[in-house]
């Protein structure tokens, strides 16, 4: 039920939110609003109302009324007679493209979410998620806690507006933030989706070659990294640049009075509030297109009008990019030498929306055929943006000269990091002009040719997101929900120790228990023995702590591992789960160091390939783990016989993975791992990480539950 909550019922909800609140927008304009267009401009106008909301704290609680408010107001007024007839292809492509990007996390069967331990932001957008909601940019009354140093670190002047609609949608259907995640990415390529749809349809005829330019298009190879890496603001960004061209173009073909710019100027607000101040590069070839059009239909006069509305609407993105200049942000983004997570700056053909492998911050292994595909798609795109030349379809190359412009402005100016971020936003419009211009072929009669190339072209997509499909690290469902449920259970037990690095646990999940990582934003040194601290990512078993160290400390949240050791004799083991003990303080004061288990575990390395043989003392229930992370499946033989298996566990660096119990008898076993990959699971693919080294420990060791 889960899942279907989060995959079916979420963006059902996001869609009806959305699609009142774009019918308000366009009854309020006194303006037809093309169907596909809708349910985008309803997102925007999401964007910029809760943006509103949590400008003030004393507001912040009102944003989902308001919101709800909203989207109801426009739907009584618009049912029945005013809603748009019903199209089933625009519908297919938003289905379609959704599929597409839900299907590395919904193949895998959980409700969970992408770029594990490849990028920790997700973590930190989940903890902004929380307090906005509520308190929008306050810290008043947080305790010390990494929850708390990661929101005064980022919510002063981080962007809110990709954000905001998630959360609304989260508490909407009863969802953990971090459940509905991946399907709000998804959601918002579907609406990506429908621009396209739209912006197809005023060069092709043809309904279902539009909806394929489209679904091609929305799927662009960088844009589908990003989504599976926790792109969220790209995500959100991508459909709205393509608004605001779809929106600007019309300006130009015809006479509407004042309210008709209110759309425009909506979506204009939503990208500021989506990438604050960065919005600008993107609004810039938007902008001269309204500048031009009300200067020769209107004069200076209809100009001030939409330069006052979208002054209006960007108040509260313009209080936070007040923020961030005053931070000296900007400069960190201007950085040359910034890669972020990446390994190296990205190639800018990446740009065009083909790029054949598994991690899009690698080069592919098949450099020739890349470039094929690469050149195939320049040339097509370059014929596609002719045709809409050629038929005064301005929106598609407003849309592209507005996309690959700012790409380039970002590309000269930014760093590494940013210029990234930016040809992921624009790679949907080189693919979709490519496409387009393949179609063009097929409805000229040139049959052969045009199926050829929209063959090829979407390959090269198809290929390239196969890759990433293959390569996508899952977060470790069951593992965070037992975290969620600690913190539920736990709330207001504080404060708590996490000395794993975990920052999905201390940042989100057990926020209410002012839970610190040892290695992770923190208030409070967790001082080693030698008198150094943790640097990030790192781990430490708990022996390794100095014992004052853990005095601030009431509650103790421990990974469970067959190497860990018990806390001093002030703390009682109160709960234990499959992946996490909680310990506690009873009262006592702190003496003495962490203490060894009673039983120890046999530890042995793992070698390349083959069995293992492991003396085990005397008869009984064991645990058998295996040190490191795994992709796919990992199958556990003792004896030649199958005892069981373990599916796509990440784990940061120094953790066991449980594999499963097994009863031994005394005496010598062997022991085997054996890997199982399938190219339609998401996730089997890649480099293997490696594994060891292989321990056993008698079951529930350190007074933990037996498995």
């Amino acid at each position: 039920m889960t899942l279907f909550t989060c995959w079916i019922v979420f963006p059902l909800v996001l869609a009806v939110l959305s699609l009142g609140c774009g019918l308000g927008v366009a009854r309020l304009a006194r303006t037809p609003i093309p169907q596909p267009l809708l349910l985008p401009l309803g997102f925007a106008t999401i964007v910029v109302l809760s943006s509103f909301a949590t400008l003030q704290s004393s507001l912040a609680r009102f944003t989902l009324p308001a919101v709800l408010a909203a989207a109801a107001v426009g739907l009584a007024t618009s049912l029945p007679r005013r809603l748009p007839r019903f199209d089933g292809w625009a519908a297919g492509v938003a289905a379609a493209t959704f599929a597409v990007f839900a299907a590395p996390v919904v193949l895998s069967g959980e409700a969970t979410f992408a770029g594990y331990i490849k990028l920790d932001d997700t973590s930190t957008f989940l903890a902004l998620i929380d307090r906005s909601l509520e308190h929008g940019r306050s810290l008043a009354g947080l305790a010390p806690s990494s929850y708390e140093a990661a929101l005064a670190f980022n919510l002063p002047f981080y962007p809110l507006g990709s954000l905001l609609p998630l959360g609304i949608g989260a508490r909407l259907v009863g969802q953990d933030a971090a459940w509905v995640f991946q399907p709000y990415l998804a959601y918002l390529a579907a609406l990506l989706g429908l621009v396209l749809y739209h912006l197809a349809g005023l060069v092709l005829a043809s309904r279902p070659l539009r909806a394929l330019a489209a679904v091609l298009g929305a799927q662009a190879a960088l844009l589908y990294g990003y989504a599976l890496w926790g792109g969220i603001k790209e995500l959100a960004a991508a459909p709205l640049v393509a608004l605001l061209a779809a929106l600007a173009g019309s300006l130009l073909q015809r006479r509407r009075g004042f309210s008709a710019l209110l759309p425009l100027a909506v979506a204009a607000a939503a990208l500021v509030g989506v990438l604050s101040i960065g919005a600008a590069a993107w609004l810039v070839p938007v902008g001269a297109v309204a500048l031009a059009a009300t200067l020769r239909r209107e004069g200076g006069r209809r100009l001030l009008v939409l330069a006052g509305l979208v002054a209006a609407l960007v108040v509260p993105s313009l209080a936070v990019a007040r923020l961030m200049l005053g931070e000296g942000v900007l400069g960190s983004l201007r950085n040359a030498e910034e890669l972020g997570n990446l390994i190296a700056p990205l190639s800018v053909l990446q740009s065009a929306g083909v790029w054949p492998v598994g991690d899009f911050r690698v080069r592919p292994d098949d450099l020739v055929a890349t470039y094929m595909l690469l050149a195939l798609v320049v040339l097509a795109a370059a014929a596609g943006l002719a045709v809409a030349v050629s038929r005064r379809a301005w929106e598609i190359p407003l849309y592209a000269t507005s996309a690959l412009g700012a790409a380039a402005v970002f590309a000269l100016l930014g760093s590494p990091w940013v210029e990234a971020k930016a040809f992921a936003i624009a790679s949907p419009a080189v693919v979709f002009a490519a496409a387009v211009g393949a179609a063009t072929l097929l409805g000229r009669g040139r049959l052969v040719e045009g199926a050829v190339a929209l063959a090829l072209i979407a390959a090269g997509v198809g290929w390239s997101n196969a890759l990433a499909f293959r390569e996508v690290n899952l977060a470790p469902r069951a593992q965070l929900a037992e975290l969620e449920q600690i913190g539920k259970r736990f709330e207001g037990q504080g404060p708590a120790l996490m000395t794993e690095y975990q920052p999905y646990g201390v940042r989100h999940f057990l926020r209410g228990l002012d839970a610190e990582g040892a290695s992770e934003l923190r208030r409070r040194p967790v001082f080693l023995e030698d008198g150094s601290t943790l640097s990030k990512g790192a781990f430490a078993d708990l022996s390794a702590f100095r014992a004052d160290a853990l005095l601030p400390y009431r509650t103790l949240v421990l990974r469970r591992s067959p190497v860990e050791r018990r806390p001093p004799d002030a703390f009682s083991l109160v709960w234990s789960g499959r992946f996490y003990d909680v310990w506690q303080r009873h009262g006592g004061a702190i003496s003495g160091t962490a203490r060894a288990c009673a039983e120890p575990s046999i530890l042995r390395p793992l070698p390349a390939t083959g069995a293992i043989s492991v003396a085990v003392p005397r008869s009984g229930r064991y645990d058998l783990w295996v040190g490191g992370s795994f992709r796919g499946e990992l199958e556990t033989f003792v004896d030649g016989r199958r005892v069981g298996s373990a599916r796509h566990q990440l784990s940061h660096g120094g953790q066991y993975v449980q594999l499963t119990q097994v009863a031994l008898e005394a005496g010598r076993h062997a022991v085997e791992l054996r890997r199982r990959t399938s190219a339609l699971r998401p996730g089997s693919g890649g480099r293997p990480w490696p594994l060891g080294p292989l321990a056993l420990s008698p079951a529930g060791r350190c007074g933990g539950i037996p498995s």
